[in-house]
Order: structure tokens, then C-alpha cells, then sequence
């Protein structure tokens, strides 16, 4: 599947991710600026959050409760939209998807 990832200053990255693959280790794998994932996707820190663009929230899942309390700890504007990109799995239904990173590094 293809995720884009659309920077803060607009530029975008697109990658293609096998799927079962959670979209911050993919990130990582190509150099998405403003993705860390310093916890390695143990749902322990909030180094991956991004918006998720509207068109395909409903289709990435509803958050758990520990993620939105990780959520408080995210660097940029928590919104409606925020993710942690560790808790989402790359897979056929998501190609296309779209991804903003609120803060860039």
C-alpha cells in the first residue's frame, strides 16, 4: 500500500508499506521528519503522533484509551484527527492514506 506523510512546510513523503507493518516503523524506514519513535512502537511515548487526514479516519480505527492519554504528552495541536502512527497497521483498506505531521524536527 502507498502512505503519504505531508510535512509541516507542505513537502510530502510517499512510501510504499507491506502491509501489517504499523505506520511509524515505516515512517522511521523512510526518514519521515518529525516521526522518532523513541519507544519502538510500545505505546510508551507519543514520538509518532500525526493527523490523520479526515477523509480516512473512520477507516484507521478508534483510538484505545492509552493512546489518548499518550496523547497528552505529543508534541503540536492534539486534535480530533490525532494518532499514534505506532498503532496503526499498514494494510489493503489504507492505501492511499494520508498522514500530517503536525511538528517538524
Amino acid at each position: 500500500m502507498k502512505v503519504t506523510w505531508v510535512l509541516p512546510g507542505g513537502e510530502e513523503v510517499v512510501a510504499d508499506v507491506n502491509e501489517g507493518v504499523n505506520l511509524m516503523e515505516a515512517a522511521v524506514a523512510n526518514n519521515v521528519s518529525g516521526i522518532q519513535g523513541e519507544c519502538g512502537g510500545s505505546l510508551s511515548c507519543a514520538t509518532c503522533h500525526v493527523h490523520v487526514d479526515a477523509g480516512w479516519l473512520i477507516r484507521t480505527g478508534e483510538m484505545g484509551d492509552f493512546e489518548e492519554a499518550m496523547l497528552e504528552m505529543a508534541d503540536g495541536e492534539v486534535t480530533a484527527a490525532s494518532r499514534l502512527s505506532c498503532q496503526i497497521d499498514a494494510s489493503n483498506d489504507l492505501d492511499g492514506l494520508r498522514l500530517i505531521v503536525p511538528v517538524a524536527l
